[in-house]
């Protein structure tokens, strides 16, 4: 492969993108896309389709890899201003662990069977990651995204169009995570496949409030607190019928045997918006939904009243508050027994009740 120098135009290897050489550290190269963002890549990466020409070329000049942002002027100068050292990026303590998470925004949240999305990729630690973004399709995986993303930073991906949505259906995540310049903790490198409904896309209630993003995203954990995860898309009535199954073969085969705070482990999420309950409301009055919705909560935790221990989230959104009055309301009376607490803001901004069973 040719020899890699500041100034040539090139093409990602195997991710859509290209643009020209700004700067090279180490086997790491930092290339100006068209709309002005400097993409970090590894030189291997790259593919030389207009070398640099010789008048213009500047000489290479020794750095380390930064997560600094520089404009388009100032990677023009002549005489780069020193850069920062890696020690003045600012760590917190939860940053030791990581977390990753995908975000989707859509464009206009108010036409959902209309709308682009923008994919993004969220690093919630203190550390570089090497990364790859993939899905799956009849003929095989094929790379999205491939690069690398800064400690507590966010990266768009991709913008996702309409007709698209239904490749997202497999998607696959691997990633090696790094520190530069320091000592640092070594995490095992991992990857994560998992399975996603795009129906989700086409439900308002799917984008919530976020600590990453001002606007309402669907956030899918990859990682969290080290640990790779892959979410299930479980419906009550299936967790249900599970669990009855799982009961009854356990009666059978150890009478004398329970074993519910294993079952207790398991936190249980129950959607109560209306249009996730119901496929059609015409000519049912706001009484008659919420009278609906709270018949679903009374039956979840009748399901349940025999699970000690058993967590279950109700997620009702804010909106006006009409729905988590009534369900505290509920559970200050009628439910007394069981403690109740706002659900993780990360996982759930405002919008969701847990209660657990005692």
């Amino acid at each position: 492969m040719a020899t890699l120098n500041i100034g040539d135009k090139v093409r990602f290897l195997n991710a859509v993108g290209g643009g020209i050489v700004r700067k090279i550290s180490g086997d790491m190269a930092y290339v100006e896309e068209p709309d002005g963002f400097e993409t970090p890549i590894l030189t291997r990466e790259c593919v030389v389709v207009e070398p640099a020409k010789p008048e213009k070329k500047q000489p290479e000049v020794k750095t380390i890899f930064t997560a600094a942002t520089f404009s388009k002027e100032e990677s023009k100068k002549s005489t780069p201003s020193p850069m920062p050292q890696l020690e003045s990026i600012e760590e917190t303590p939860e940053g030791e662990q990581l977390n990753i998470a995908l975000a989707i925004i859509p464009h206009e949240p108010k036409h959902l069977n209309t709308t682009a999305y923008d994919i993004c990729l969220v690093n919630d630690s203190n550390y570089y990651l090497y990364f790859t973004f993939t899905s799956r399709d009849d003929a095989g995986w094929r790379t999205r995204h491939a690069g690398v993303i800064e400690p507590n930073t966010q990266m768009e991906l991709e913008e996702l169009q309409q007709q698209d949505v239904n490749s997202l259906q497999r998607i696959g995540f691997q990633y090696i995570a790094f520190k530069q310049g320091k000592h640092f903790a070594a995490k095992n490198p991992g990857g994560i496949e998992m399975r996603f409904d795009p129906v989700r896309l086409y439900k308002l209630h799917s984008f919530r409030d976020n600590l990453y993003y001002d606007e309402p995203a669907l956030i899918l954990d990859l990682v969290k607190n080290d640990t790779p995860i892959r979410p299930l898309v479980v419906n009550t009535d299936d967790l249900a019928r599970a669990m009855s199954e799982k009961n009854a073969s356990a009666s059978i085969n150890r009478p004398h045997v329970s074993k519910p705070k294993q079952q207790a482990a398991e936190i249980i999420e129950v959607d109560l918006h209306i249009n996730a309950l119901l496929d059609n409301t015409a000519g049912m009055s706001n009484g008659e939904m919420l009278e609906y919705q709270m018949d679903t909560f009374r039956k979840v935790l009748a399901e349940h009243k025999h699970h000690k221990g058993q967590r279950i989230v109700f997620i009702h959104g804010k909106g006006e508050g009409t729905l988590r009055r009534a369900i505290l309301d509920e559970l200050r009376t009628r439910y007394k027994e069981y403690s109740c607490q706002d659900a993780s803001f990360r996982e759930y901004g405002f919008g969701a009740t847990m209660v657990t069973i005692h």
